[in-house]
Order: structure tokens, then sequence, then C-alpha cells
């Protein structure tokens, strides 16, 4: 594997996606590819031992970070978010507050 900037695109995509589901995302990253196709549910993502977002908004925003760690976890690296963007695309959900 070549290293580029990409690398730390994917890093941050499984580090995101661990921190939400309370362990190593290894299957659904092996299932990624059917699974957006499918489409998933941030209650499929989500650690059960954590409570459920408790507004939409953080319902919205917990699924902006999971659709992004997705984005950065995409096989085509054409179709991954720059860290700058992804740094942004955080940053502009933050400014929400």
């Amino acid at each position: 594997m070549a290293m580029t900037e990409k690398c730390d695109v994917y890093s941050f995509g499984v580090l995101a996606l661990e921190v939400l589901m309370g362990s190593h995302p290894g299957t659904l990253i092996s299932n990624l590819t059917s699974l957006v196709d499918q489409g998933i549910q941030l209650k499929d993502v989500l650690d059960p031992c954590l409570l459920p977002p408790t507004t939409q908004k953080i319902a919205d925003e917990l699924t902006s970070i999971v659709n992004l760690a997705l984005r950065c976890l995409c096989a085509d690296l054409k179709s991954q978010p720059t860290m700058h963007v992804a740094s942004e695309l955080l940053e502009m959900h933050a400014g929400d507050d």
C-alpha cells in the first residue's frame, strides 16, 4: 500500500466509526459496499451501551459524522474527501451550535 494523504482520511473514518460503535468497525468495513447500497441506519452503527440521541439535531449530527466516516472509507480514492474537506465539514456542523 502506497502512503498518500488519503491514508489519514481512511484512518479518520476508521477512528470515527470505532468511537461511535465502541469497537473496531472491521465487519462494517468489510461489508461497506452492500451496507451503503442498502442504506445504513444510525441505530446500526451506535454502540448499544450508549443512550440513543435525545434530539433530532443530535441524531442529524451523528448521522453526518457516520456519513463522512463512510465516505472516508470508500475504496475509490477519488471518491474520498481530502482531510481538509473532512475538517471543513466537521467544523461547519460544529458552527451550527
